[in-house]
């Protein structure tokens, strides 16, 4: 794999979802929060892990309210490491590194999550997940001891028709995007 192709892709994924995120967001946002819902109904999942939204990712904060008030176990990335652990979505949140919003940390055990809804810059022929380029995500899984079903969400599809994916980079079990 050419690191190369990879970063010269996530550069291109990263400026057309910039562009969506300003002129189309709020329509590919719904088909893609409704999709969602149908998976998480589907599927049956109490615990679930999702993301603090940037501006070119799918906003999902609506729905994290709505399945708390269901009785969901939402859970949301707290940056540690190289990785991160997962604690319980609540108020308020902070500022971090990369401009990313996260609760207060938390030193409970959390719950075996159900699913996982993973933001993906793009995705390559493969369908393995291409993100930022810090490899939390794919440290995350790898560490995990088990695996949940994992939802891969974008507000527009950006998939490579190459190879560009290390075998240490996630797949996912279903793609939403808008």
């Amino acid at each position: 794999m050419n690191t190369n192709h990879k970063s010269d892709f996530r550069k291109s994924c990263i400026k057309r979802l910039k562009y969506v995120a300003l002129f189309s967001k709020y329509s590919k946002n719904k088909r893609v929060i409704k999709k969602l819902k149908s998976i998480i109904r589907i599927s049956g999942a109490k615990n679930i892990l999702l993301y603090i939204p940037l501006e070119m990712e799918v906003d999902i904060t609506l729905l994290i309210t709505e399945l708390r008030k269901e009785k969901k176990i939402v859970y949301v990335p707290f940056m540690e490491d190289d990785s991160f652990k997962i604690v319980k979505y609540r108020l308020p949140l902070h500022k971090k590194k990369f401009n990313i919003k996260e609760p207060t940390n938390s030193f409970l055990k959390p719950n075996k999550i159900d699913l996982a809804v993973v933001p993906i810059v793009g995705i390559d022929v493969l369908n393995k997940r291409i993100g930022f380029g810090k490899g939390m995500y794919d440290r995350f899984f790898y560490r995990l001891k088990y695996k949940p079903k994992i939802v891969f969400i974008q507000l527009e599809l950006c998939k490579s028709k190459e190879i560009l994916s290390d075998n240490y980079d996630i797949e996912a079990d279903y793609i939403i995007t808008g």
